[in-house]
């Protein structure tokens, strides 16, 4: 390889994501990609990239050192200038559960069923399907694209928006009252396939008389016990357990850069003004929308 990346170091998770694979579910693989999809796309645009280039998403602090060629870097949206040879550190995240650092060019680890990134539940993907630790080398693709300022600010504390349903027969009458006027916070056990909330239990009416079928990202699954899990990028393609809403795709983001204990309301909204709300979200990621979901 003529230019590469090491970790020399990392405090925390750190992989390579990267906008995932679409197209795929029927086929039993999840979707993946970056957990934060705008903060993937701030860091890309910021050195010249397209917005789902590879890049690492890290969930601690990360050294880094460059070899074979000077490059920009971003770290978090913010981009600057990394000779040969050169150090740089990827701080802890602070204002959100994760940080993107991409460098120009991108990672050229392999293509593996349409993605780049790290699929950790199926040990694909990224390098060797895994999570990255000191030592590990990875090879950069040419750059020279465009640089582009930092976009707006997600916000981390707006309420999140949810289009009710499929499975409202399956709750009890309070149900959508109890998600839509309930304070909840994100749970320290939440991960990429979902996150886990903290607050008033959901109650069901038919526990346990459901089918499986097809999940999406952002599907609000509700268990026996009541708790809600918002699924993530690494979700599974199906699931038996209720849905009682779906997180518009403009909110994915907002979502699921909270940190735990972070605060979190709903606000329900029809599918017509979601597929708004995404046509007008959508520019922050460089292009026009890709879907209505």
């Amino acid at each position: 390889m003529d230019a590469w990346l090491e970790v020399l170091g990392a405090g925390g998770l750190v992989m390579v994501q990267d906008a995932g694979r679409m197209g795929l579910m029927h086929q039993g693989v999840p979707p993946g990609g970056a957990l934060v999809p705008e903060w993937l796309a701030a860091a890309n645009r910021a050195v010249g990239n397209v917005w789902s280039a590879a890049a690492l998403e890290c969930y601690g602090r990360v050294e880094l050192r460059l070899h074979g060629r000077g490059a920009w870097v971003s770290v978090g949206g913010e981009a600057f200038r990394v000779e040969a040879g050169g150090h740089f550190t990827v701080p802890a995240p602070e204002a959100g559960v994760v940080r993107y650092a991409a460098v120009d060019g991108g990672f050229d680890v392999p293509e593996v069923l349409g993605g780049r990134g790290t699929l950790p539940v199926a040990r694909l993907g990224g390098l060797e399907g895994r999570v990255l630790k000191g030592g590990d080398v990875l090879p950069l693709g040419a750059g020279g694209g465009a640089r582009e300022a930092p976009g707006q600010e997600l916000p981390l504390e707006s309420e999140v928006r949810v289009v009710l349903g499929p499975d409202l027969g399956r709750f009890g009458a309070d149900a959508v009252e109890v998600l839509l006027e309930g304070d909840f916070t994100v749970s320290p056990t939440s991960d990429r396939v979902g996150m886990r909330l903290r607050g008033p239990a959901l109650s069901q009416a038919d526990e346990g008389s459901g089918l499986s079928g097809p999940m999406v990202r952002g599907a609000l699954q509700v268990p026996a016990s009541g708790e809600i899990i918002v699924l993530g990028p690494d979700h599974p393609t199906m699931g038996g357990y209720p849905v009682l809403g779906v997180v518009i795709r403009a909110d994915w983001g907002s979502l699921a850069a909270r940190r735990p204990g972070a605060p979190v309301r709903f606000r329900a909204v029809r599918v017509e003004e979601a597929r708004e709300l995404w046509r007008q979200h959508a520019p922050v990621y460089g292009a026009a929308p890709a879907s209505s979901g």
